[in-house]
């Protein structure tokens, strides 16, 4: 079976063998947004035409190539939801010489009413069920990152923090960014962000410190990104721990979970780091129990 972890800026594909192990891989920044006119068939074809002329004929697909700017959109399924209710709507897509499959993504209403969506997350989650003991909470950080309520084997609610897009439009579009200059992380700067958000005062108080704590020489040009950095993501780690504490599944790049699993620790609470192979795994488990033509 072929895998496709196919989101708005990547795409990576996974050779999967009858285990589900990778037995060979392809990554490529051609995300949704980089094809042009929809010839999503096209680039598949470009990217694993030869995987597929060798025979390998199922693909499953996750992420935002079933959004309604990808492939073809795929219906949100409601939580609570596991293997079984997304296997049972996968969408079928058109292919010469391929049976095309592509995950659906999830949706559930936070406590006032509001919609939550998530496309290609859930199938991460899938990929590391077996490594959670009990009910859980994962979180998947990026630039929309997402926490979720795993219990049963099944995805239960989960609720999104735009904090990575607000990094990249406060340190690029808005007047914090003129006293920072780019750095490489600087841890020190990113634990006090983090333990700022544990101080009186709301948010959007805490970030015009960002720029006085600059003005008067308190933070230095090199860490003002890393301050904010912590600060956005210790408001979000806040908000987002029962009050009883959790252990915390992160799911994702190794330098952004490390980066969370020290806010997690600030915040009183114990993290399990799962690798980057978490989508592989997710769409070898689903792809098994997917009725293939």
């Amino acid at each position: 079976m072929i895998g496709i972890d196919w989101g708005t800026s990547s795409f990576r594909a996974f050779r999967l063998d009858a285990d589900g192990a990778i037995s060979d891989r392809r990554a490529a920044p051609r995300g949704i947004l980089a094809v042009e006119g929809g010839r999503f068939e096209e680039e598949l074809l470009r990217q694993v035409g030869d995987w597929i002329a060798d025979g390998e004929r199922q693909v499953l697909m996750s992420g935002m190539i079933g959004s309604r700017q990808g492939w073809l959109e795929a219906p949100y399924v409601a939580c609570p939801a596991g293997v079984a209710e997304i296997v049972a709507q996968l969408a079928v897509v058109p292919c010469e010489g391929a049976d095309l499959r592509v995950v659906p993504g999830l949706t559930c209403t936070d406590a006032g009413g509001t919609p939550e969506v998530m496309r290609g997350e859930e199938t991460q989650i899938i990929g590391v069920l077996e490594e959670m003991d009990g009910p859980a909470l994962a979180c998947l950080p990026g630039s929309h990152s997402k926490w979720a309520e795993v219990a049963d084997a099944r995805i239960v609610r989960f609720a999104t923090y735009l904090s990575g897009e607000a990094f990249a439009a406060l340190r690029g579009h808005t007047i914090l960014g003129r006293l920072m200059r780019d750095a490489p992380i600087d841890l020190a700067a990113f634990d006090r962000g983090v333990a700022r958000a544990a101080e009186p005062g709301h948010l959007l108080h805490h970030l015009f410190g960002v720029r006085t704590l600059g003005l008067f020489g308190a933070l230095d040009e090199t860490q003002g990104a890393s301050y904010l950095s912590g600060l956005l993501i210790g408001h979000e780690v806040r908000a987002a721990l029962p009050a009883g504490g959790a252990t915390v599944h992160l799911i994702g790049a190794a330098a952004l979970c490390d980066l969370y699993t020290r806010a997690v620790a600030a915040c009183g609470a114990r993290s399990v780091v799962h690798g980057d192979d978490a989508a592989a795994r997710g769409l070898a488990r689903l792809g098994r129990d997917a009725a293939w033509h």
